[in-house]
């Protein structure tokens, strides 16, 4: 076969997917803005730019910056097209526009479009936290013509696929039965229970066994619970003298309202405790490479996951693959992955002395809650697990396109 993927930072979430079909022997071309070469991928890049100097309505700013990206990928299509190639399917992250015309290069082609999130004002992220509402016509407007293009997305598409059931269920019930929920899948046999690991920060060696209290993001902000977090950690501290905590993200967070001019998250969260806290035991590492973040995971003795109703992050999948003991958020993307009780502990979202008495509880008591690590790796593996699990399925949905049968790929045998 030929297959076209398009992603703005390939291979993304089609790492694994791209590599199965060039290691199966099949033609494979990326289409990317910014994204990093793949071994026997064709990658083509194109590059968005808007023609002329005009000015636009600021409620479609996002919009038109999607049509810009639609435009460079679709040119870029052509040209492919011209050259002789012709996909057999498209795999599409259509989150940032590049595949809005696609189907007008190649309109028999079947596409297969990565549905992560559909923003709306009520069910999801948006005014879910009471201290960034916002009630405004813009804001409203805003909102809603931030998902326009996705609309189009999901008009064009053949199928798609969303790795959540919350995920899914932020898009209009029309097109439910187009999307089968598959979780991208991970790599349990990387993260992994590991008794000896150890973790050298600030002078220390941490090592499993140490009350070590981790947070995890790819950007520290309200969207993924930071300031929540950061409202416990005092009181953590307080009550258990041994314990360190070790928060791992950067400040570039995209997905929260923006913080006050000349300040990042962190730092204003920070602030906020900062007379409370004992920095000494407090270790920021902001982005780090991946083998050590496995290792923060592997060493910790309670993991902390919070977020909005939002997309479900990789490392909370990853932290349950490692074994670690996670208090989860109540919220209805972590509650798909966690069941309180069984394979991790969940609070409510805003209620940081909840979320302080759990840790502390966790810190206090190891062995009481060792059922719930190996729960939590056993989930992790049945569910989540890439090989075995997630890109089997991600496999049948490409092969059902091409043969033109992914009608019979029903959404709801998915889990």
């Amino acid at each position: 076969m030929n297959l076209l993927f398009v992603h703005q930072n390939f291979p993304g979430q089609f790492r694994h997917l791209a590599r199965h079909f060039v290691r199966a022997g099949h033609q494979v071309v990326a289409m990317t803005i910014s994204g990093r070469q793949v071994p026997w991928v064709r990658l083509i890049r194109y590059k968005p730019g808007r023609p002329g100097s005009r000015q636009i309505h600021p409620w479609v700013t996002e919009f038109e910056t999607k049509v810009i990206r639609g435009d460079a990928c679709a040119r870029a299509a052509l040209q492919l097209n011209a050259g002789g190639f012709k996909p057999d399917v498209m795999i599409v992250n259509p989150g940032w526009g590049e595949s809005l015309y696609l189907k007008d290069v190649w309109p028999d082609v079947p596409m297969l479009a990565l549905i992560e999130y559909f923003y709306r004002k009520q069910g999801g992220g948006f005014n879910f936290d009471p201290e960034f509402m916002r009630t405004s016509l813009p804001d409203y407007a805003r909102v809603r013509t931030s998902s326009a293009f996705l609309l189009m997305t999901l008009d064009a598409m053949d199928w798609g696929m969303s790795p959540t059931q919350f995920q899914k269920s932020t898009v209009p019930a029309v097109y439910h039965d187009r999307i089968s929920v598959v979780f991208e899948g991970i790599d349990t046999a990387a993260a992994r229970p590991d008794p000896l690991a150890s973790l050298d920060i600030g002078g220390r060696s941490l090592k499993f066994g140490d009350e070590v209290v981790t947070l995890v993001n790819r950007n520290l902000g309200p969207a993924r619970g930071y300031h929540t977090f950061m409202r416990a950690l005092p009181e953590i501290l307080r009550r258990r003298p041994n314990a360190v905590a070790v928060i791992v993200g950067g400040d570039e967070d995209k997905y929260s309202p923006l913080p006050p001019r000349g300040k990042t998250w962190r730092e204003v969260y920070l602030d906020e405790v900062r007379d409370r806290l004992d920095l000494g035991r407090v270790f920021f590492l902001g982005k780090i490479p991946y083998s050590q973040y496995l290792r923060v995971l592997q060493v910790s003795a309670c993991h902390v996951y919070l977020t909005y109703p939002f997309t479900l992050g990789w490392s909370c999948i990853e932290a349950l693959s490692s074994g670690a003991l996670v208090v989860g958020s109540a919220t209805a993307p972590v509650q798909e992955a966690i069941t309180h009780g069984q394979n991790g502990l969940l609070v409510d979202f805003f209620d940081h002395a909840a979320l302080a008495e759990t840790v502390t509880d966790c810190l206090a008591r190891p062995d009481h809650f060792a059922f719930l690590r190996a729960a939590a790796r056993q989930s992790a593996i049945e569910r989540y697990d890439l090989a075995t699990v997630c890109l089997p399925q991600q496999l049948r949905l490409v092969e059902s396109l091409a043969s033109g049968k992914c009608s019979t790929f029903h959404p709801l045998t998915q889990t």
